[in-house]
């Protein structure tokens, strides 16, 4: 911690210790050892407790650094069974039936107003994630922010010059790169183990993948407004897009992640993972693709009207061509050369090919894979905890495995490849500038609009 988040967690232990955080033992079943003192645990908040925020919150509450102190959420239902959640797991490790320290805030601005929390982990649906990370960061918090960045790309350029500004420590919710196996993929391609990178091909599920993802596409998701039940504050929950009438499926997981109102659907949802992968094989952090040109396939009736199917093809400035396809698409094009997960990113080279999944690391010659790299080639930060590794980088005040950098650009690869598939038109991308090219009414689409009150 720096010298003015030390100085403010002083007074927080010295006047609320008893409260937040009381005696606690060694925890061999974490299998982590002894748990450190309170004055030396980073506490935190969360915004959005729902069904992927939950899981965040198990992750935290496994890190014996990190103390959970509080929730907030439009739902008061998910406030109170997260908050209870956070309480038992509490008083079982700490032996104390009637452990009560975790907060609920109707409203996050509440929980951010605390003076005891270091951190906030935003797991919103995805209008949300730049509004909240950006109120945060001007409060003083560090960030963990669930992907994707959101709904504009303008809006990520304004958290961006916040963070800078405050020095903040942004961890995006890309977990894959806390896993080894995408680290490896990522660095045989950058170390030409392959040959010279030529293309590189991701695939991500969309709505109308097999399954689930389906019946999405099927049932289309209710239009018929209904009223807002007593749990949800509905204002809220909406925030700073366009007011729409409530229907059952408007505020469910679903409707957050594929009403284009409150999200580019998985084109950025889903696609987003294989592209940050896509983006640290190629060395591409700092910039994205300069041409999008493609197609999709855009429900025409029912609430849910994301891009269910697309098959963008992109091209860097320096020649590395990007297929970016849903699953649909992708499935021919894939099991030509490999067994398929639902998604996966593959770099190409000039002497074959290596491929990465959540099920597994593949090549076109196994041996690639159990090559020593030589000194001096190229080597990515390690992380095998993505949680953990945002609280060390809280100490440290150095970079996370995925910051902000990344996050911005393999955005900007899910809002362009919308952008060209709703345009119907080629469009190029000016990484420096962080404009399009002689396209007015794409740029204008860049960003959006917030409803009153709300402001960056």
């Amino acid at each position: 911690m720096n010298a003015k988040r030390l100085s403010r967690r002083a007074f927080l232990k010295t006047s609320a210790a008893a409260l937040a955080a009381p005696h606690l033992v060694a925890a061999p079943a974490l299998g982590r050892g002894a748990i450190p003192a309170a004055s030396e645990r980073v506490t935190l908040g969360f915004v959005g407790v729902g069904w992927r925020g939950n899981d965040l919150v198990k992750s935290f509450l496994a890190l014996p650094e990190a103390q959970c102190v509080a929730v907030s959420d439009a739902f008061a239902s998910r406030r109170r069974s997260t908050a209870g959640a956070i309480d038992s797991f509490y008083a079982e490790r700490n032996g104390s039936a009637s452990y009560r320290g975790c907060a609920m805030h109707a409203d996050f601005r509440e929980l951010l107003e605390r003076p005891d929390i270091d951190a906030v982990v935003v797991a919103t649906p995805d209008h949300w994630h730049v509004p909240v990370a950006l109120y945060a960061v001007r409060a003083g918090k560090d960030v963990y922010v669930e992907k994707p960045l959101g709904v504009s790309v303008a809006w990520g350029q304004v958290l961006r010059r916040e963070i800078e500004s405050k020095g903040a420590v942004f961890q995006f919710g890309t977990q894959q790169r806390s896993d080894a196996r995408f680290r490896q993929a990522c660095e045989l391609a950058r170390n030409a183990r392959v040959g010279a990178l030529e293309r590189i091909e991701v695939w991500a599920p969309g709505m109308r993948a097999p399954g689930h993802y389906e019946s999405l596409y099927r049932d289309g998701g209710s239009t018929e407004p209904l009223p807002v039940p007593e749990d949800l504050d509905y204002e809220m929950w909406i925030g700073p897009a366009p007011m729409s009438p409530y229907t059952k499926d408007r505020c469910t997981h679903e409707g957050a992640n594929h009403v284009y109102d409150n999200s580019l659907g998985y084109i950025a949802g889903w696609g987003v993972h294989p592209l940050d992968i896509a983006q640290w094989g190629h060395d591409a952090a700092g910039t994205a693709p300069v041409e999008y040109e493609g197609t999709g396939v855009i429900p025409a009736q029912g609430l849910y009207n994301t891009i269910a199917e697309w098959d963008v093809r992109c091209r860097y400035a320096d020649g590395v061509a990007l297929r970016f396809m849903d699953t649909r698409t992708a499935r021919p094009v894939v099991e030509a050369y490999r067994p398929m997960n639902e998604h996966g990113t593959t770099f190409f080279g000039a002497k074959g090919w290596v491929s990465v999944d959540r099920g597994g690391i593949c090549a076109s010659d196994p041996a690639l894979l159990q090559a020593q790299e030589a000194d001096g080639s190229a080597r990515l930060p390690a992380s095998d905890d993505h949680s953990l590794n945002f609280l060390e980088c809280m100490r440290s005040r150095a970079a996370t495995v995925s910051p902000f950098a990344s996050a911005f650009q393999s955005y900007v690869i899910s809002h362009l490849s919308d952008l060209a598939i709703r345009l119907e038109r080629k469009i190029a991308w000016n990484p420096a500038s962080e404009r399009t090219e002689g396209d007015e009414e794409a740029e204008r689409r860049l960003d959006r609009p917030l409803r009153s009150p709300w402001r960056l």
